[in-house]
């Protein structure tokens, strides 16, 4: 790697500009477990290995940047969440975090089941293995062809997301001789704290039908009439990135409080209640998120709890982890390009991806972690900002994070916790090529999705 010098960026002893960032560590070299895969450690020379393979030997073979994921951390994290919630519940894993048939083929061999949202998602499941009846299907605007492919396929529930959905799903199922089982996404008025474009349970926003003004009851009615469906519950999902669990607990007292008025005005008691997804993973140092058996108890608990109250019976209770399992699975392996201190302020790094592999830091402001991966070093900490290689000035990878004042060009730098929303939101922006995933296991390394070519991108170009 190269060590070329450069002029030194402000240190943790000057003065700062004001923004959201922790004071530097005492030693840069050492690792926050809470934010990197659970194999991640750093060999003798300081250079950070994971499932057993060194980052300079992955950017010698797989080139940067590259998605780079441990299947023993994945397979850990999935295993946990079914072991917390037991024979009596289910969890679908959320593919819209990230999905690939080798995520699909674990997913089926860990017992989980699968959450998409998309007809992609769904032939991408169906091609790797998993059975339609372990699929969900969401959306909030799934088209004809969509739901008559889900349909067709078996897939074991559709997730009704508008009056017009409930009769579009009932007459294709109908046409095809089918019933098909379907739960009704209600919104429940709960604001969850998180940013306000993945908060999903306020009314005003496009998903699920609003239980204010009478609108899921309705829902309801009108589902338990046609005969093309089988109505086996009600679905719920407050946002995402989320800690605190008293939002949950508002929903779950909502939801159970429609679950009593159609029993009382139907005679029908829903036997299955989904509480969605949502929970928060460390992508920085601050962050504290819970533990699946945690989890799985406190929602237990409150479903139950309400249950008892209103006397129904405690229906079968579903969850939809997606950023839990997948996000810390992963980080992003980056060459340094360019290091441009700017005095004063703090020094701009340059790496040779950026927004086209991580949206979510211009998206959404989320923060992340970054370290010198490479090598060791004994430097001063320096305030640094990790920008990518696009013409945008929002390219922004790290916000604010302290990396060693001797980082230079050639240096191999990671963001841990990439695992969710990163490849599945990844673009062409400026028609960058999208990097690959590559898979770590017990001292190898495979491609699971490959890294874009030219040629892919101008086999689209058609005109």
């Amino acid at each position: 790697m190269s060590r070329s010098a450069h002029p030194a960026g402000p240190r943790h002893a000057d003065v700062l500009p004001e923004g959201h960032y922790s004071a530097p560590p005492a030693d840069l070299n050492t690792l926050d477990a809470k934010v990197w895969a659970q194999t991640v450690t750093r060999n003798a020379d300081g250079v950070l290995t994971v499932g057993g393979v060194d980052v300079v030997s992955l950017a010698e073979q797989h080139g940067t940047p590259a998605y780079i994921l441990d299947e023993a951390d994945f397979r850990g994290r999935a295993r946990a969440w079914r072991t917390a919630f037991g024979k009596d519940a289910d969890v679908f894993y959320a593919g819209k975090a990230f999905l690939s048939r080798a995520v699909v083929r674990w997913l089926h061999e860990e017992g989980l089941n699968l959450d998409v949202c998309s007809g992609g998602e769904l032939a991408t499941a169906l091609s790797a293995g998993m059975p339609a009846d372990r699929i969900a299907f969401h959306g909030n605007n799934k088209s004809t062809e969509e739901i008559r492919r889900a349909v067709e396929s078996g897939v074991g529930r559709i997730v009704l997301d508008s009056f017009q959905e409930i009769v579009r799903v009932a007459h294709i199922a109908q046409s095809l001789g089918r019933r098909q089982r379907v739960q009704i996404r209600v919104t429940v008025g709960v604001e969850a704290h998180t940013h306000e474009f993945i908060a999903t349970a306020h009314e005003d926003q496009k998903f699920g039908i609003p239980l204010a003004g009478g609108q899921a009851a309705e829902a309801v009615r009108r589902a338990l009439q046609l005969d093309g469906l089988e109505l086996i519950g009600i679905h719920s999902h407050i946002g995402s990135q989320i800690f605190d669990m008293s939002g949950f607990e508002v929903a779950a007292h909502r939801v159970v409080g429609l679950l009593k008025v159609i029993r009382d005005e139907h005679g029908v008691e829903l036997p299955e209640i989904d509480l969605g997804g949502g929970l928060g993973i460390a992508y920085t140092s601050d962050d504290d998120p819970r533990e699946p058996h945690e989890i799985a108890k406190a929602l237990t608990e409150i479903v139950t709890r309400e249950c008892e109250a209103a006397r129904l019976r405690t229906p079968r209770i579903s969850v939809e982890p997606g950023r839990a399992i997948v996000g810390p699975t992963a980080f992003t392996l980056y060459e340094v390009g360019t290091v441009k201190p700017l005095d004063g302020l703090r020094t701009y790094v340059s790496v040779d991806g950026g927004m086209s592999d991580n949206i979510r830091t211009a998206l959404y402001d989320a923060e992340y972690s970054v370290a010198l991966v490479s090598r060791a070093s004994d430097a001063e900490p320096m305030l640094a900002r990790v920008v990518g290689k696009h013409c945008e000035s929002g390219d922004i990878v790290v916000k604010d994070a302290f990396l060693p004042s001797d980082l230079a060009p050639g240096d191999l730098v990671a963001v841990p916790a990439t695992g969710a929303y990163c490849r599945s939101m990844a673009s062409n922006y400026n028609h960058v090529l999208r990097p690959p995933v590559v898979v770590v296991r017990e001292g190898e390394s495979r491609v699971v999705v490959r890294r874009e070519t030219e040629e892919d991108l101008l086999r689209l170009d058609v005109g």
